[in-house]
């Protein structure tokens, strides 16, 4: 599959946050993208996901593409527990879903923190939960906007470990503000 976005332009009043962006995307590969606070990350990702509307340019490739996508804010039901908060995203659940979804979390979370509400997690906790939700969710596109805020050094190798193994097929767009997080995802940089 490709993602091709043509002349890609957008602005909030006089400030104009994209400026005639064409990038050409390709399944089963990462791509980081960087740029300083204000260069237009959050907004292309907006604009991908159908939230924001562009001023004009052309993006192919997205029709009848499953999209899963971890935004700056964690946006989790807090009172969920962490499985649950998988099992939700999960059109047409089957009882051994909830399995597949523990063993996914203990992958980049502690047992004892899997079947707690939200809630009590810390920021970082939360974080991975959030990425865990992304990396079930069926897609074939998979957008995350900062996703290792927040994330120890430790953490952030077991987080990218599977990211990495969780989208070998999939288009995958990270934003981040680390060269070091591009080179461990042996992704292809692009600069905003």
């Amino acid at each position: 599959m490709e993602l091709k976005i043509e002349h890609l332009s957008k602005s909030f009043g006089n400030l104009n946050v994209l400026d005639d962006v064409n990038l050409s995307l390709h399944s089963g590969q990462i791509y980081c993208l960087m740029g300083p606070s204000g260069s237009g990350k959050t907004t292309l990702f907006q604009i991908l996901l159908g939230l924001v509307t562009p001023d004009k340019g052309e993006i192919h490739g997205l029709s009848g593409s499953r999209i899963g996508a971890v935004f700056q804010e964690n946006r989790l039901c807090e009172e969920f527990t962490p499985v649950d908060n998988l099992i939700m995203v999960n059109h047409g659940y089957k009882k051994e879903d909830r399995a597949k979804a523990k063993e996914l979390l203990a992958r980049l979370l502690p047992e004892e923190s899997l079947l707690r509400p939200v809630s009590t997690l810390s920021g970082g906790m939360k974080r991975r939960v959030s990425i865990a939700r992304a990396l079930w969710v069926p897609s074939d596109i998979l957008l995350m906007d900062e996703p290792f805020t927040g994330l120890d050094e430790e953490t952030k190798h077991r987080v990218i470990k599977q990211i990495t193994e969780s989208s070998i097929e999939k288009l995958v767009l990270i934003s981040t503000h680390q060269k070091e997080d591009a080179a461990l995802l042996k992704s292809t940089l692009i600069h905003l």
